[in-house]
């Protein structure tokens, strides 16, 4: 603990000088990651930095919640804070100026405090790019089918149309989400999905975006008997590395991608917008 600062919905104090103070604003986040990574990555590169947690839960989580808070950490000179579920779209709506890709992706996870104001960025889709040129480097893009239309997809979708997919095709068990997101991504590469085993019989590579497969959503996305050897197998989720889907595409030979990646990367490039120093992306990795 950083004196001068309080946890968990309580305001945040004056921030000591010569510290660089960040955090995460969300409900139920006391498993986070975020603090130790970016904690010791600031200590390997002697930057003085405390990340807090500000878990929400037990709120109402209201937008009067979230903009409390927001205005708390602001006020005790944070340099900015992370936002997960399920203010990544509410806090939009309180800030100065948003990224063309979280606006384009349609939520935040990022906000920077500066002379700009509050500026919002969403590091998850690069994080997810960063990710995939690293675990499935060459893999083909041709034709990707992904599952999963909310935030996690939002952003694997734009990071899937910046690395160069010549055909997206999104499939969600809500249809009114897959076609929201299809509107919002640039180009038209993107489409919406009905018929899940037609669509996987003649693409490239498969992304769970949902949250399947994580602890306390066992199972996979999908009937694995779908998945094919030349066909790879990209997961958002990381806890567990290996879900059910990636153990069973691996089985059969399939390249596959775990989603430890996107969450590494998609930190540094918030530690990158919080401190001004780059992340050591592969340092990030190894410690994981």
């Amino acid at each position: 603990m950083v004196e001068g600062v309080v946890t968990s919905g309580d305001k945040a104090r004056r921030a000591v000088p010569g510290t660089v103070l960040t955090g995460l604003i969300g409900v139920d986040i006391q498993s986070s990651r975020s603090p130790e990574m970016h904690m010791r990555e600031a200590a390997a590169q002697g930057i003085a930095l405390h990340y807090e947690l500000f878990d929400l839960a037990g709120e109402d989580h209201a937008t009067a919640d979230l903009t409390a808070t927001l205005d708390a950490v602001q006020r005790a000179g944070f340099a900015g804070v992370n936002i997960t579920h399920p203010f990544k779209q509410q806090v939009m709506a309180l800030l100065d100026r948003l990224s063309d890709e979280a606006r384009a992706i349609g939520a935040v996870n990022t906000v920077v405090f500066g002379a700009e104001g509050r500026v919002g960025y969403n590091t998850d889709s690069s994080g997810f790019a960063e990710g995939f040129e690293r675990q499935l480097a060459g893999a083909a893009i041709d034709r990707v089918v992904q599952i999963g239309a909310g935030g996690a997809g939002a952003a694997t979708a734009m990071a899937m149309v910046n690395l160069g997919c010549r055909e997206l095709v999104i499939i969600d068990p809500q249809g009114d989400r897959a076609d929201d997101l299809v509107s919002r991504l640039p180009g038209t590469i993107a489409r919406v999905g009905r018929d899940l085993a037609a669509e996987l019989a003649s693409a490239s590579g498969l992304i769970n975006a949902t949250p399947i497969g994580m602890e306390g959503y066992p199972g996979a996305p999908i009937d694995t008997a779908l998945l094919r050897p030349d066909l790879w197998v990209a997961d958002v989720v990381y806890f567990p590395l290996e879900t059910e889907l990636l153990r069973a595409a691996r089985a059969i030979g399939c390249r596959t991608a775990h989603g430890g990646d996107m969450a590494v990367f998609q930190a540094a490039r918030a530690f990158d917008l919080f401190t001004g120093h780059r992340a050591d992306r592969e340092r990030m990795a190894a410690n994981f």
